[in-house]
């Protein structure tokens, strides 16, 4: 009998661990990487039979869209985030803020699907958001993404300081 693709992905998230390897020494917390996912799940691969990939796709301006799929051939299940690059992040080249922004946007859509990211981490405990400034490139995407319904505004919260004025005005999109 053949095992369906939800039971072999509830398997998955039931065994699979990924921990915090990594450490950041500014900020003095430990985190994860898309890498730690991607490694952590190749013991997974053969056993239950599946595969899994990451697919990205810019959403315009500064936005990316990653795809986590688990597939065993036949059907797929995907889990997604969006993510912005700061295109103001200082000491980066242009280069390493899309990489930087992609890494995040992979390890964030592989916790969506294989519900690893059931533990504070420190862009739960960051307090560093920037302001969303009306009339500026990075304000016209999030408007964008807002009425095309692929960013809610709380996930904009997470990532930017709204003022109540404007996050009236944003409700109303």
């Amino acid at each position: 009998m053949d095992i369906s693709l939800n039971h072999k992905l509830s398997e998955i998230q039931t065994e699979l661990k990924v921990h915090k390897s990594q450490r950041n020494k500014f900020g003095n917390y430990n985190y994860r990487t898309a890498e730690d996912f991607t490694e952590a799940l190749k013991p997974f691969l053969l056993k239950y039979d599946v595969t899994v990939t990451v697919k990205e796709k810019s959403l315009g301006g500064a936005l990316i869209k990653s795809t986590a799929i688990i597939s065993d051939g036949v059907q797929r299940i995907k889990a997604t985030s969006i993510v912005c690059v700061d295109t103001e992040q200082k000491g980066m080249a242009m280069p390493q803020r899309y990489g930087a922004a992609s890494s995040y946007g992979k390890k964030y859509a592989l916790g969506n699907l294989f519900l690893i990211d059931d533990t504070q981490d420190a862009d739960a405990t960051n307090k560093h958001k920037k302001p969303l400034i009306k009339n500026t490139p990075i304000y016209k995407q999030v408007v964008d993404a807002l009425k095309d319904g692929s960013r809610n505004l709380d996930a904009i919260k997470k990532t930017f300081e709204i003022s109540e004025e404007l996050e009236l005005e944003l409700k109303q999109l």
